[in-house]
């Protein structure tokens, strides 16, 4: 990795930061500590990577997506670890070569399904859906309906 990737992913995860109302300008307007404090991570990590001196670890990384909101997918691409060959995209279902099989009447495998049938032991299971679960993207936030005038 180049000073450059490096400058390059934290200017684009500041500019996710501020996005989501964490006042990273202000000396004393907290939002690294706050930040830190919501993904689990030291504040040191935070500040490492906005002054362009390290990567996070994979694990920061990982905290830092589901706080910004974000999927693991994206943040480890643009930081540089992976390529997008390296985590291709599901095809999607009304594809012919992505098509869901008709057993499952189109929809896509549940974990639970997929770890079934790639014959993941019973002891491991929960281990395997919590893994991968962490590389799905992040469910479509639910809106609550409009009130009817």
């Amino acid at each position: 990795m180049t000073a450059n990737d490096l400058d390059q992913f934290a200017a684009w995860v500041e500019e996710l930061i501020r996005a989501r109302g964490f006042d990273i300008d202000s000396p004393r307007g907290g939002g690294k500590s706050r930040l830190a404090d919501e993904a689990g991570v030291h504040r040191a990590a935070i500040t490492r990577l906005l002054q362009r001196q390290s990567m996070p670890d994979l694990e920061t990384t990982r905290r830092l997506a589901h706080v910004l909101d974000v999927p693991v997918r994206d943040m480890l691409i643009r930081s540089g670890r992976l390529t997008e060959d390296d985590l291709p995209l599901p095809l999607e279902a009304d594809s012919t070569a992505g098509a869901a099989p008709a057993a499952l009447g189109g929809r896509r495998l549940t974990l639970e399904e997929a770890a079934a049938g790639l014959g993941i032991p019973d002891e491991q299971r929960e281990m395997f859906i919590r893994v991968a679960g962490q590389f799905l993207p992040p469910a479509p936030a639910r809106r609550a309906p409009l009130a009817k005038d």
